[in-house]
């Protein structure tokens, strides 16, 4: 629905006086123009400067028909939720501590947008772990026939849907030192049988996803150099189809499947990149394209990749406390409407962090990973965990998913306790436990328990399946009930 400009709203967020000098900068990851296929992106540069603080300002500004940098402090609630905020041509959009909860940014058909400094969240529809209900595409951004885009150091978490989706023909995009964590489907390139997409992808952090890291697919040129990509259950970066695509100088880091062509013409050229306790394919399908034929770039070495990542990726935001306590609930009564992103919430808490979940099915596929130690996961009343993946099941890209890739739940950290859940799985472990020191206690679990490194203990528990796997675990008051054949 169009809304009309509202001359007070404009007027009263106008900026006026002299500009504040500019700091010597410090920061390699700042520059003020796009490298690679955005290149020529200007955004609102040739118009003024405005700021919003409230919804109805950003909604306004955003669809402007003059060039504007749109400067969007503190937390702007998206209403109704999951609603997008379309946003028109020739505009910067840069956060000043700017937050959009609840909701995310539309560019169709738009040209010539800069987005940078933004932090994006919160629209996840709590038991739509997929995305796939038909009132729930909330992505974080959604790119339709857009041209000429920079996104730049924005935050992407916890959304509904794909955290960036470059859709239906858009061209020259960079996406460059963003951080895209803690949802299913980080970034998606498609929608089209055309093979029009040209993207430039630098310095950006995937970490704590499922799937779509990128998947590529009917792409002119996709040139991915510098990337960091930790924690990723089901598959890392995907040539699909007709796409060509460079992965160079990037980090893979507890990835499945890390690098994969789906097709007979996908195309996957990779070089020098470093795979750090990954598993499965590193595909390579050549010869794709050279990107210094279409622009000059300088990449970083591999091995300095996560330290730059992890110091200057996404927005400058002050140092928040990481809870060590939060609450998961399906109603929208607590913290957080998943597991997933409640372990997103608390990784960076020291000491144990405890995660209660409220009464619920939490349908969802969530890992535990290694760099995560001492969390407690403790149901409140009926608690059940699921996923429907069996260990059998051919992958759509091919192979068998294995036990490690269909499992419901897997403890990959030190120190982990499960308290009065339920775990279910189909045709694959419940819990898959490859971290030290699991405890179960008043756990039920509707599948396998596979022990693979480490010591566990069950206590108080039942298995409706099988205990096994070579590591060493303790069971103690535990009913084993095996699964009819």
């Amino acid at each position: 629905m169009k809304r009309p400009l509202a001359a007070i709203v404009l007027g009263a967020a106008l900026l006026t006086g002299p500009a504040a000098p500019a700091a010597a900068n410090t920061d390699p990851s700042r520059t003020d123009r796009a490298i690679g296929f955005a290149a020529d992106a200007t955004g609102g540069a040739a118009g003024r400067t405005v700021r919003a603080t409230t919804l109805a300002e950003l909604r306004a500004w955003a669809i402007a028909p003059e060039p504007l940098t749109i400067q969007i402090a503190g937390r702007i609630r998206v209403d109704p939720f999951g609603d997008m905020i379309t946003v028109g041509d020739d505009k910067t959009l840069i956060g000043l501590d700017g937050e959009l909860i609840g909701g995310g940014l539309l560019l169709n058909g738009s040209r010539n947008v800069i987005i940078r400094d933004l932090t994006i969240r919160d629209s996840y529809l709590p038991g739509d772990f997929d995305g796939k209900s038909a009132d729930n595409d909330n992505d974080g951004i959604r790119l339709d026939t857009a041209d000429l885009v920079w996104i730049d150091h924005v935050r992407i978490e916890r959304v509904g849907d794909g955290g960036i989706d470059i859709r239906k023909d858009s061209d020259r995009i960079t996406l460059s030192w963003n951080v895209i964590s803690d949802i299913n489907k980080a970034l998606g390139v498609g929608w089209t049988s055309n093979v029009v997409t040209r993207l430039t992808a630098h310095h950006n952090w995937i970490r704590n996803t499922v799937q779509r890291n990128w998947s590529i697919d009917n792409t002119a040129a996709a040139h991915l150099f510098n990337n960091y990509l930790s924690n990723v259950t089901q598959y890392g970066t995907m040539s699909r189809n007709n796409a060509l695509v460079v992965v160079e100088d990037s980090v893979f880091e507890h990835v499945n499947d890390p690098l994969v062509t789906h097709g007979t013409n996908a195309r996957l050229v990779q070089r020098r990149n470093l795979f750090t306790a990954t598993a499965g394919r590193t595909d390579s399908a050549g010869p794709a394209f050279d990107p210094a034929a279409h622009y000059p770039y300088s990449p970083d070495p591999a091995a300095k990749i996560k330290d730059l990542i992890r110091r200057y990726a996404g927005p400058p935001t002050p140092s928040t406390r990481t809870p060590r306590t939060v609450t998961v609930a399906l109603d929208g009564t607590g913290d957080y409407g998943s597991l997933l992103a409640a372990l997103g919430a608390t990784r960076d808490a020291r000491g144990r962090v405890e995660i209660v979940m409220r009464p619920g099915h939490y349908r969802e596929q969530v890992r535990i990973w290694p760099d995560q130690s001492e969390v407690t996961i403790r149901g409140e009343g009926e608690v059940l965990i699921t996923y429907d993946m069996a260990a059998a099941a051919t992958k759509f890209y091919g192979g068998p998913q294995g036990t490690a890739g269909a499992a419901t739940l897997a403890l990959l950290g030190d120190g982990t306790v499960l308290q009065n859940v339920t775990i279910q799985a189909t045709g694959a472990p419940a819990v898959r436990a490859a971290g030290d020191r699991a405890l179960l206690v008043d756990a039920h679990l509707n599948g396998d328990y596979e022990a693979v490194t480490g010591r566990g203990h069950l206590r108080t528990s039942t298995i409706t399946g099988a205990l096994g796997g070579p590591a060493t675990t303790v069971v103690e008051a535990t009913t084993i009930t095996p699964q009819a054949p």
